[in-house]
């Protein structure tokens, strides 16, 4: 291999991988519903995406939202939750959502699960397609 070939490769690889969130690890270009909040099932419709490096974004059970989200695999940490204002019956739900989402550390996606825990025994677990 040249030497001007190797260094090309070299000074590519940053650009290939410039995202080392969550979603460059599998999450990306899926839709996450939550179907598990805390070893209960989460009967309120909770989605989650990744659209984009550094962005996550969702509609909780009354509200649409996004935050940055730029922690390394299989780490997680979002910034601060926007989220529309809208009032539903299932605000119990969304503030219980946001609240496990903003607390969530740590992330594993196998396949279509996506699971987002911390040390202190939270649990969420999402599935996507189907």
């Amino acid at each position: 291999m040249s030497v001007r070939l190797l260094l090309a490769l070299l000074l590519a690889l940053p650009a290939c991988r410039n995202d080392e969130s969550v979603r460059a690890y599998g999450a990306a270009d899926k839709e996450w519903r939550l179907v598990e909040l805390a070893g209960n099932p989460f009967d309120a419709t909770a989605t989650l995406t990744f659209p984009e490096p550094g962005r996550i974004a969702g509609a909780a059970p009354c509200n649409t939202f996004s935050a940055s989200m730029t922690v390394p695999y299989p780490w997680f940490e979002v910034g601060s939750i926007a989220a529309t204002k809208r009032a539903c019956p299932d605000l119990p739900s969304e503030t219980a959502f946001f609240v496990a989402l903003e607390q969530a550390t740590l992330s594993e996606v196998l396949g279509n699960t996506l699971i987002l825990s911390n040390t202190d025994g939270l649990s969420m677990v999402f599935t996507a397609g189907g």
